[in-house]
């Protein structure tokens, strides 16, 4: 086993329980955002969580050249099919990424000063912290999107 194989296992997890409410939702609904100020769909969120670890592992840790378009990762839309898909090729990436660093060295690049995270410097540790911290984050989001759209609450 990997040092980063346990990491990328609480990774998986986590986008596991978002697609979990995901297929709950159903392709509609889970493309619904409810009606609530600056409210985004379940399937948006899962989209932005995709960028935000391929952005961080992949661009922050890894040195790899990662473009986002972060405006437009609240307004995917998309099936359910589609995000395993890409979920599965973000997974990969990441293990590559992660295969030859170690938890204490500091990252290859640091990112712009206007993304939000951290305040301060980190490790590799701290970014992949940051990563599971975001998710938890957002996979909650998603279930609480999904109890309101499930019980109705659409107008």
């Amino acid at each position: 086993m990997h040092d980063q194989d346990e990491y990328l296992y609480f990774l998986s997890r986590a986008f596991d329980g978002m697609f979990e409410a995901l297929e709950r939702l159903g392709d509609d609904l889970g493309n619904t955002a409810p009606p609530l100020p600056d409210a985004n769909s379940p399937y948006a969120i899962a989209y932005h969580c995709i960028a935000v670890a391929d952005y961080w592992i992949g661009h922050v840790i890894a040195g790899r050249n990662v473009l986002r378009d972060r405006p437009s990762e609240f307004t995917a839309k998309g099936t359910v099919q589609l995000l395993r898909r890409e979920v599965d090729a973000l997974l990969a990436r990441l293990q590559a990424d992660l295969f030859q660093t170690l938890p204490t060295q500091p990252p290859r690049n640091t990112p712009p000063a206007d993304f939000e995270g951290p305040d301060r410097p980190l490790t590799v540790a701290g970014v992949q912290l940051h990563v599971l911290e975001e998710l938890a984050q957002h996979h909650g989001q998603i279930q609480i999107t999904h109890d309101l759209l499930r019980a109705g609450v659409l107008a």
